[in-house]
């Protein structure tokens, strides 16, 4: 109901009760946009917390607040489950770095018995170059260093590669720190935000907003029958 039709009761020119009959009988307009696509609306409808899903096509109405919703909420957890796994990693790393120091070690004293072996039947070779077996022992030990070095080396390169990771995860803390600065962005515009809207009058303490105002563009009822009735009742107690 307009404000036109609204004085015109008030002046008694409009029956009342035949003006809610037919506003009962009369079918709400449907807009061209929901006839050409009725799915379009829809995301705006589902407000359930269980159905609502985030997308970037639309901007309202926003997601409920729920604790998945709330983007500091969220941060936060991000920033302590990425610490928490960056510690499990580091903790794995230095284990897998411990074994490979170990493994390097017992290399190193296996490659100095094996030497003192070559160093051994290179000297029997050389007093008794008829005997076989100081040739074949001679061999095999050699073999044997041979082995071992390549195990070193990759005992080795296996532990530069350990100290590359452990550089590399360096950054999961600067990635911590750059969502600890977003937040703290986020959390003093938020206060800001609430200071700049902030009122003397309690909210529960204020008038509520007209439904309808002089030159707004609607054109359904924008009046309930207990909105007139309550109204004129204020009236008929003044």
């Amino acid at each position: 109901m307009t404000q036109e039709e609204l004085d015109a009761l008030m002046n008694g020119e409009i029956d009342l009760d035949e003006t809610f009959a037919e506003s009962e009988l009369s079918d709400i307009p449907v807009t061209e946009e929901k006839q050409a696509d009725p799915e379009a609306t829809k995301p705006y409808e589902e407000m359930d917390p269980e159905t609502y899903r985030v997308s970037a096509l639309h901007s309202w109405p926003p997601p409920p607040p729920t604790d998945d919703n709330k983007m500091v909420h969220q941060l936060d957890d991000v920033t302590k489950e990425s610490e928490a796994k960056a510690s499990e990693i580091f903790d794995l790393i230095e284990g897998i770095s411990n074994d490979l120091c170990d493994g390097e070690k017992e290399v190193k004293t296996l490659t100095t018995l094996i030497q003192s072996n070559i160093e051994l039947f290179s000297t029997l070779s050389t007093k008794f170059p008829n005997v076989e077996a100081f040739k074949t022992q001679l061999e095999k030990n050699s073999s044997a260093k041979q082995s071992l070095d390549a195990i070193l080396e990759i005992f080795q390169n296996g532990g530069d590669a350990i100290m590359n990771v452990m550089d590399i995860m360096q950054y999961q803390d600067i990635h911590r720190q750059k969502i600890e600065r977003v937040i703290n962005v986020m959390r003093a515009l938020s206060n800001y935000m609430n200071h700049l809207f902030s009122g003397k009058i309690d909210d529960s303490k204020r008038v509520g907003s007209a439904v309808h105002i002089h030159g707004d563009t609607t054109t359904q009822d924008v009046v309930s029958s207990d909105d007139i009735e309550a109204l004129l009742a204020s009236f008929g107690k003044k």
